[in-house]
């Protein structure tokens, strides 16, 4: 048989390489190289066919994936079967890059195809004057929404909330409350709770729904509702938002104003999405890295690390001085020379064991003033314990 040119593999049906094939999940390389080949094809059709089988998620790590030109090649030949929501599982880095290629009415589209707190999230990267030109560009009811929530704290609930929640009196039965959700045009998308106001809009209770779907339509709302639930203040920072769902075991907790009206809910898969956040930048902290910035420019990748570098410097050179007393002892045992690089990195590594553990515990909220003495003292000691087992 003749060999099959390149062109013409590329040109082939193309069939989209699953990692759950293997037994894990995610996008196989060989699909991303597969794509890539493609693009340096120009092969449009091939690319979109690739693109047609591959979910939203898988999409966005894609384009984090590809360089810059391929990720312009991509946008241009597949920008209708790429969804709004890839936009939003995009590194901010590499989701800036894309949305300052796109002009106020294109990103105004992108915005309209998004869930409020999706769209703050793209929006709060732009320069306010391009804010309000895309701001412009939306229907009134959009922009008062947006801008609503633009006004909070960056990485508050205000920012995390969703808008969209079933609120019922006290006083109607199921029946009331199940027709009440048939009827209503503004039905939220997925929820977990129904909660119950009082006459002043104030929060009083919840009811799990599916404890409502169990219940008949005479009995009263008040009957079955939860009276305990914990309350999220607008402007809590999200990491104690966290805390207060991991704690708790919520699945969804109101948000309100400071005059203790609700005003939006916050669900557990936004809170997945936050946990993961916080623990990678607790990492990053760890490591003296700012954010993240592994699709970030090299320059600005370079700024942000020399701060932390120069601190490194200092105290090396403050070693250095401390060691430069014992010059006469070193010349006279050049075997304590050798062995000051081992010492060092001993020192180290036992220092980064005890600041991982610090560190977690510290945004776990596990280590507080009432347990640190006992903490430390357990960390001193395993220093002891494990100094005269070191080969030195």
């Amino acid at each position: 048989m003749p060999e099959t040119s390149e062109q013409e593999k590329i040109e082939e049906t193309p069939t989209v390489v699953r990692e759950e094939e293997a037994g894990s999940y995610g996008l196989a390389d060989e699909t991303v190289q597969l794509i890539r080949e493609a693009l340096d094809a120009e092969n449009k059709e091939a690319v979109r066919d690739y693109i047609g089988e591959l979910h939203s998620a898988d999409i966005a790590d894609l384009i984090e994936y590809l360089k810059p030109k391929h990720r312009t090649q991509l946008i241009e030949v597949a920008d209708d079967l790429i969804e709004a929501d890839v936009y939003t599982d995009l590194d901010e880095a590499v989701r800036e890059d894309l949305v300052e290629e796109m002009n106020a009415t294109e990103i105004a589209e992108l915005v309209n195809e998004l869930e409020v707190e999706d769209a703050i999230e793209v929006l709060q990267d732009l320069e306010d004057e391009e804010q309000r030109e895309v701001l412009s560009e939306l229907s009134t009811e959009d922009r008062l929404v947006i801008e609503e929530g633009l006004g909070y704290e960056e990485d508050t609930a205000g920012r995390l909330m969703q808008r969209g929640f079933i609120a019922v009196p006290e006083y109607w039965d199921i029946g009331q409350m199940i027709d009440y959700m048939r009827e209503t045009d503004d039905l939220p998308t997925e929820f977990y709770e129904i909660f119950v106001v009082d006459p002043r809009h104030h929060p009083i209770g919840t009811i799990p729904l599916d404890h409502a779907m169990r219940s008949r339509r005479h009995v009263p709302v008040s009957d079955i509702m939860n009276r305990e639930q914990k309350l999220i203040d607008v402007d809590m920072d999200q990491e104690e938002v966290a805390y207060l769902f991991k704690q708790y075991r919520l699945s969804s907790a109101a948000v309100v104003n400071d005059n203790g009206a609700l005003i939006g809910v916050i669900t557990i898969d936004d809170i997945v999405d936050v946990i993961a956040e916080e623990a990678e930048e607790d990492i990053l902290r760890l490591g003296g890295v700012g954010e993240d910035d592994l699709f970030g420019s090299f320059m600005d990748t370079t700024r942000t690390r020399f701060t932390w570098l120069l601190v490194n410097l200092f105290t090396a050179i403050l070693a250095s001085v401390a060691i430069s007393f014992f010059d006469a002892t070193l010349e006279k045992v050049i075997a304590l020379a050798v062995l000051m690089p081992i010492v060092a990195s001993m020192g180290g590594n036992a220092g980064t064991q005890t600041l991982t553990v610090a560190v977690r515990a510290l945004a776990t909220k596990e280590l507080t003033a009432s347990n640190m003495h006992r903490i430390l003292g357990k960390e001193t000691l395993v220093a002891f314990l494990n100094a005269p087992r070191s080969p030195f």
